[in-house]
């Protein structure tokens, strides 16, 4: 696999760090991601989203949805079945698991809901008005801005 070299982008911007550590992260990895249990994320409008888990054999007691450090932590541990138990055949996997997803900035986890075997996992967009882009009028008149100046007599 190609190994890249993120110094000059380390040399020559700020803030621009996560990227470059999630970039390193995806490329970095040796094909060796969980596909275990399978998932969809979907795209339920601009700022709105879902992560959908197959989780059948799970109850909501085994289930456990956390966000930490800007990660959405999805992880399951199925209590101990009973030993008096013989199957034929076994093929529903209870199997202990954990999934990341990493969250973008400003990416709240609104929700969780289990039903029919699927974990939904609601996740918003949510922009601070400050981020927001907004319309500035354009007046006709000037106006002078009056700065507040400070006499050096005054202060000493």
């Amino acid at each position: 696999m190609r190994s890249f070299d993120f110094a000059p982008l380390y040399r020559s911007s700020v803030g621009f760090d996560q990227i470059a550590n999630m970039m390193d992260r995806v490329l970095t990895n040796d094909g060796a991601t969980p596909s275990y249990p399978p998932y969809n994320i979907e795209k339920l409008d601009n700022d709105a989203y879902r992560i959908s888990i197959a989780v059948a054999g799970f109850s909501d007691s085994d289930l456990s949805v956390e966000v930490r450090e800007k990660a959405l932590i999805v992880s399951a541990r199925k209590a101990d079945e009973d030993e008096a138990k013989s199957y034929l055949h076994r093929g529903i996997a209870t199997r202990a698991f954990e999934r990341r997803f990493h969250l973008a900035d400003h990416v709240q986890v609104i929700g969780a809901a289990h039903a029919n075997g699927m974990l939904h996992i609601e996740l918003e967009r949510q922009v601070p008005e400050a981020l927001k882009p907004r319309q500035i009028a354009i007046s006709s008149e000037v106006k002078s801005i009056d700065k507040d100046v400070v006499d050096a007599k005054s202060v000493n």
